[in-house]
């Protein structure tokens, strides 16, 4: 008796292929009278037909037929999702090694030799279909332990995406009016590494994880602004320079936050990509920017994405210290920028797909 994916307990059905009537006859009796269903066949043609109808549980399948022989079968049904975990025992009068050799090479499991004996059939039928039984049993469990992770893991990431949205809104609530920059910026930098993965320059840095992770990691680039007073973060009228340092110590002072983050959880790759964003988005392609004056590719990538997505929804927003601009002047300052503020090659990539940037 075997049980079904249905938790049902069924009858294993065990197709006997053999071109000699009587040895279909001996084996048909012998399946028979362990309490399986026999289901005898002449021809490997016939055996395809009686698969195609009903799946088996096992096969007995003779070595030395006409047309197409049992080792020729045995590889087609290895070649099919459908079969090739389906247990085949040769039932053969061939006793040589390399035979032998052969038939396990080719997928099967077990060889019974002629004459049979019944003791003999009935304990290696039994042991095989136990053995095909615990393999689909595992399957199964597999597939649900598969399902139960991935839902497992999704409520992680809902989770963690909503404490990330705490902790960056804390900073972003203060200078962003229309509370929508940290979803834009998280999205632009998905859209954004997402066309840089078709890119023969990229393709290799850019993995689906990667992805995910940037449109996580990208709303705490500014993290780092919560330890700003609101004197400065929110004057409308030009800073001085010592104010201008003041602000531009959010990188340091957000990147320091995550570490602290990072150190209790150094498996959290999350993280680990939020410390470059926080930390050197507002460095420059050409080696002007801050804070530490990094040039070109020695800019960690996450950075380079995040940093033209930040930009780009900064200036088509209204804040208050500046005017809204459009979409065509944000680009164009965009692309003013390429080679000095940012990467070109990014630049080049932000330009074929502008049409898809949150405005």
């Amino acid at each position: 008796m075997e049980t079904n994916n249905r938790g049902t307990t069924q009858t294993a059905n065990i197709l006997i292929v053999d071109d000699v009537k009587a040895n279909l006859t001996v084996l048909s009796e012998m399946v028979r009278q362990a309490g399986y269903i026999a289901r005898p066949v002449i021809s490997v043609k016939q055996a395809m037909q009686a698969v195609d109808a009903f799946l088996p549980h096992l096969i007995l399948l003779d070595i030395t037929m006409p047309e197409i022989d049992g080792f020729e079968y045995c590889e087609m049904l290895r070649k099919d999702p459908r079969t090739k975990d389906i247990p085949v025992i040769f039932i053969t009068g061939l006793t040589s090694t390399e035979d032998k050799i052969r038939g396990f090479k080719l997928g099967a499991v077990d060889f019974i030799v002629k004459p049979f004996e019944i003791e003999e059939v009935t304990m290696r039928i039994g042991t095989h279909l136990k053995n095909y039984r615990m393999q689909q049993e595992l399957e199964v469990y597999n597939k649900r332990l598969y399902k139960l992770v991935n839902e497992q893991m999704k409520k992680i990431q809902q989770q963690q995406r909503g404490v990330i949205y705490a902790m960056a809104k804390l900073a972003e609530e203060r200078d962003d009016a229309t509370g929508s920059h940290l979803e834009s910026v998280g999205k632009n930098s998905r859209t954004i590494a997402m066309s840089l993965q078709l890119s023969s320059k990229f393709e290799k840095q850019i993995t689906n994880e990667f992805i995910e992770t940037i449109e996580l990691s990208a709303p705490l680039h500014d993290i780092g602004k919560i330890r700003i007073s609101d004197s400065i973060l929110l004057k409308p009228d030009k800073l001085t320079d010592e104010e201008k340092h003041i602000v531009e110590k959010h990188t340091e002072y957000g990147a320091k936050t995550l570490m602290e983050i990072y150190s209790m959880n150094e498996q959290n790759d999350l993280f680990k990509m939020a410390i470059d964003v926080a930390h050197y988005h507002h460095e420059r392609w050409d080696g002007t920017g801050y804070p530490k004056g990094l040039k070109g590719t020695d800019i960690p990538l996450s950075a380079r994405i995040v940093a033209i997505a930040d930009v780009y929804d900064t200036l088509i927003n209204e804040r208050c210290y500046k005017k809204a601009y459009s979409h065509e002047e944000t680009m164009r300052i965009l692309n003013e920028g390429s080679g000095t503020c940012f990467d070109p090659d990014i630049v080049e990539v932000v330009n074929k797909i502008q049409n898809q940037l949150i405005r």
